[in-house]
């Protein structure tokens, strides 16, 4: 039996290990149009590969994918974070959960978990063919043909773990085949605020914002860094994958609420501060930065509202305490424009999960066909979940349960 895999991302050496491993006497070939296999996984997390998510409960774990969460549930209970772990450690990667739940090589090096999975491929006789783009697939007398530049390979499965395409027509070879392929549009990615006075204080960040997006009911959470071209970091990053369909419909212009101190509410947050001037009368207000803000962050917003820094807590004013109020709870900035970065793109859309069947992740109208990974309507928010869904998805189709 031939094997091939097309796409030598993290889904496709996951699917051609784990295809090898199943069938040892198989011929498993895996196919990257690239010179450079796993190019994404060297540059994920910043260059440590956030390998996966420490949520080890599957009803939680499905929760962190606005698209495909009922199909992972069932899918993850085939291959789960418990045997990603397992399956890397197996293999001599030592893994780390941090704080924040995030799981990276104890390296802090993407490149160990790259040499993981090549070394793999290498034990299991796995042929990978790099600089070898995939040209046309179609199915005569029950065997794959796969046409490349300089060969038409035979094949009895074929693997597509291709990834997310930016435009319709990257899948269109997909659609020719029989597939409802959902329309792709940009995940994970940041806001622009255009020649804002804000993106002067480029590399500012709070630790805990809220995030809204007016006239939507889609809020976030979590740190937020200011950019020379807006806002990035996790609340923002968390937004733009809920909200990827939604802020696309709007051509990425729409208006975002900032709350700076999201542990208050209004009244709350008013009466902190005519606590700040009756304690500290004396103390001028630039001086006296009561929240844990970065210094530049408070003084831009005394600037921006007029209040001279100088000035001291006692001759606040009744209307300077409204104002100050919604501006650290509801700091309005309009968006106009995305930024999206390489290492963590991510694209919502791809092969309809109505044409896959979650056990096995075969084709539902081409038999032998499967899939795994991004090239499927799957996608994460940020912090490992998109390579667990690389993994599991990558380990079923390898099976190639009937």
């Amino acid at each position: 039996m031939r094997i091939i895999i097309i796409g030598g991302g993290a889904a496709g050496f996951f699917a051609a290990c784990s295809a090898a491993q199943h069938y040892r006497q198989a011929e498993v070939i895996l196919i990257e149009k690239t010179s450079k296999p796993l190019a994404k996984v060297k540059v994920s997390g910043g260059g440590r590969c956030n390998v996966t998510h420490n949520c080890l409960e599957i009803n939680k774990l499905a929760n962190f994918y606005p698209r495909g969460e009922k199909f992972l549930k069932k899918a993850f209970h085939q291959f789960s974070v418990k045997d990603t772990l397992q399956w890397f450690e197996e293999r001599g990667v030592a893994l780390k959960a941090e704080e924040d739940g995030r799981i990276f090589p104890v390296s802090d090096s993407s490149q160990s978990i790259i040499d993981c999975l090549q070394r793999e491929t290498q034990r299991l006789g796995i042929q990978v063919l790099t600089q070898t783009d995939v040209l046309k697939l179609e199915q005569k007398n029950d065997q794959w043909q796969v046409h490349t530049p300089k060969k038409v390979w035979q094949a009895d499965n074929v693997i597509v773990a291709t990834g997310g395409s930016p435009k319709l027509d990257g899948l269109q070879w997909l659609a020719d085949l029989g597939h409802e392929i959902v329309t792709p549009v940009p995940s994970l990615f940041t806001f622009n605020v255009p020649k804002h006075p804000i993106n002067a204080l480029m590399g500012v960040a709070v630790p805990t914002a809220k995030v809204r997006i007016q006239g939507t009911k889609l809020a976030e959470e979590g740190a937020l860094l200011i950019t020379h071209w807006g806002f990035s970091a996790y609340a923002v990053l968390r937004l733009s994958a809920w909200g990827a369909r939604l802020l696309a419909d709007m051509h990425y212009q729409f208006t975002i609420l900032i709350a700076w101190v999201n542990h208050y509410n209004e009244e709350q947050l008013r009466s902190f501060l005519q606590q700040q001037k009756v304690q500290f009368p004396k103390r001028q207000i630039g001086n006296r930065n009561p929240f844990e803000l970065p210094n530049r962050l408070w003084e831009f917003f005394l600037e921006n509202l007029e209040i001279p820094s100088e000035k001291i807590w006692g001759e606040l004013s009744k209307q300077d305490i409204n104002r100050l109020t919604n501006k650290l709870l509801n700091d309005e900035y309009k968006v106009n424009g995305k930024t999206t970065f390489k290492e963590e793109f991510v694209t919502c859309g791809g092969v309809s999960l109505q044409d896959i069947d979650v056990n096995t992740m075969q084709s539902k109208k081409c038999p032998n066909l499967y899939f795994a990974g991004e090239v499927m309507d799957i996608d994460g928010i940020t912090g490992g979940f998109n390579f667990q869904a690389a993994w599991t998805t990558g380990f079923i189709a390898g099976k190639l349960l009937k």
